[in-house]
This record gives structure tokens, sequence and C-alpha cells, in this order.
């Protein structure tokens, strides 16, 4: 028997709600001389929502009114329905969080024109509001785009991985054992990233993995098998053996990555580290 969950009647009203906080966000505004620009990026943005989508919004303002709007980003979403609380660690950042009492997010951020500039994260927006088509030409030309990563992005993404791979070493020897669950996990993201670079998909920022699983995630049946074989719980013995077996196709993405970004694989210098752990 799957989970039955006692909030199962709020979330059926999920899509509604969310309707309804657009239709707030949207009659906010769009008659606002100061927003220049509105648009939707996520599963909103992709047209690929489900019962529990957020709403991803971003707002392009006059440079002169970025600092008053930034100020008042947590005020302003008060406008949209009851907040129940705010993410913003940072009051001076362009970027806040409000949950609403109906259980959707709203992630919003703040930009001014010049922030705006083609991208391959913006390929798949919903525009809602475009003073003199400064979205609608953006889209075209992020349109033209197609991701690649570069050598300092595989820089990062191999060294992370063997951090990660070492110190879930030495934490599951010492029976830390969340600790090395949290570097198990992070090797799992790094697999998953590595796939969406192959395939040319913008990988998600690490850290993030939104739909790297379920239908709608761009890896492959048997990628997505191999995350789900990749488990483990807090025994050392699992854990090392979850370890041995995630580096075959680590070894593999990494010498596809290789050739692609025409960097030296040098495969010895590899097994070399990661045979000081299994």
């Amino acid at each position: 028997m799957g989970l039955v969950s006692k909030h199962e009647e709020r979330d059926l009203e999920l899509p509604n709600n969310r309707r309804i906080l657009l239709e707030a966000i949207e009659s906010d505004l769009v008659n606002d001389d100061n927003v220049l620009a509105l648009f939707y990026g996520g599963s909103i943005g992709n047209e690929n929502t489900d019962v529990f989508s957020d709403i991803d919004l971003r707002v392009v303002v006059k440079p002169d009114y970025i600092k008053e709007y930034i100020a008042n980003k947590n005020e302003r979403a008060k406008n949209w329905g009851d907040v129940l609380y705010f993410e913003d660690l940072y009051p001076s950042s362009i970027y806040t969080v409000a949950h609403f009492n109906c259980f959707v997010k709203v992630d919003i951020f703040y930009y001014t024109p010049e922030n705006i500039q083609p991208s391959t994260w913006l390929k798949n927006i919903k525009i809602i509001k475009d003073t003199n088509r400064m979205m609608a030409e953006t889209l075209t030309r992020s349109m033209t785009l197609t991701y690649k990563p570069s050598v300092e992005e595989f820089e990062i993404w191999r060294t992370k991985f063997f951090a990660y791979l070492h110190e879930a070493y030495r934490r599951a020897i010492r029976k830390e054992y969340y600790y090395a669950l949290n570097c198990i996990d992070k090797l799992r993201l790094s697999m998953s990233t590595a796939w969406y670079m192959i395939s040319g998909n913008q990988p998600n920022t690490f850290g993030d993995w939104a739909k790297y699983e379920g239908s709608r995630s761009e890896l492959e049946v048997w990628q997505k098998s191999l995350l789900e074989s990749w488990e483990c719980g807090r025994d050392a013995v699992e854990i090392l053996d979850v370890m041995k077996s995630i580096v075959p196709e680590f070894k593999k993405v990494h010498r596809s990555l290789c050739d692609t970004l025409g960097v030296q694989e040098d495969s010895q210098w590899v097994d070399n580290i990661v045979n000081m752990v299994i």
C-alpha cells in the first residue's frame, strides 16, 4: 500500500490555488509602469506543471527603481496572498521565496534590463508583460543557443566528484553516517550532472535535484534505474559498495567528456585517485 496523505484534499486544490496566485501576481505587476517585463521560468515556462509545481517569477524593472523594488520585495509579495514565511537570507539580494498559506511557493527574482541576456536558461519561459519586446527578442536569440560544458565546468565537476568520494570513505569509517550519506548523495548528483552535460542539457545548479527524477526528467530510463540502484543506508559496507558501483559509470562519462572537450583523460591519474578509497 502506498503513502496515504492526510493532506490529499488540500493537495488536489494546489493547481487552482496556484492559478489564483498567478492572477493576483499579474494583476499587481502588469499595470505597474515601473515593471518593464514579467515572465515565468521553471515548470510554468516549460509547460510541464504538476500538482506541486511552484511559481518561478521573474520581474524586470526600470534601473532607477531596482533598489526600491528589492528593498520592498517581501512586502510586495504580500499583495498576492497570505504569506506564511519568507526565505530571504540577504535583504539586499535580488531573490526571495514567498511561501503562501495555500502551500504554493513563489521564487521571485528582480532584474534590470542589462541583466537580461540570451541564455540557455531562457529558452523555456512564459512571457506575460514585455515592454518594447525586450523579452521576445531575448527568447528568439536564446532559442538559437545550445548548451556545451566548458573546460572549467568539467574541472569543477570531476574534482568535486573526487572530493566527495574520498570524504564518503572517511566519514563511513568514522561512523559519521549522515555525513557519509550526504557525500553519496552528492556523488549521485554528480552523475546526473554529467549525464546532462553529455546530452547537451543544461544541468541544474549543483545541489538542486529538481527534475532529475520522475516523469519530467531528461535522463534515460537506464540512467534513472542506475540512480535508483545506488541506494544505501547507515552501514559502512553498503556505503562503500555504492561507491564501487558508481565509479565505473563515472569513468565512462569522464572519458566521454574528455573526448568532447579535448581534455587529456589520464586514466592512470583517475585510477590513482579512486583506488585510494575503493
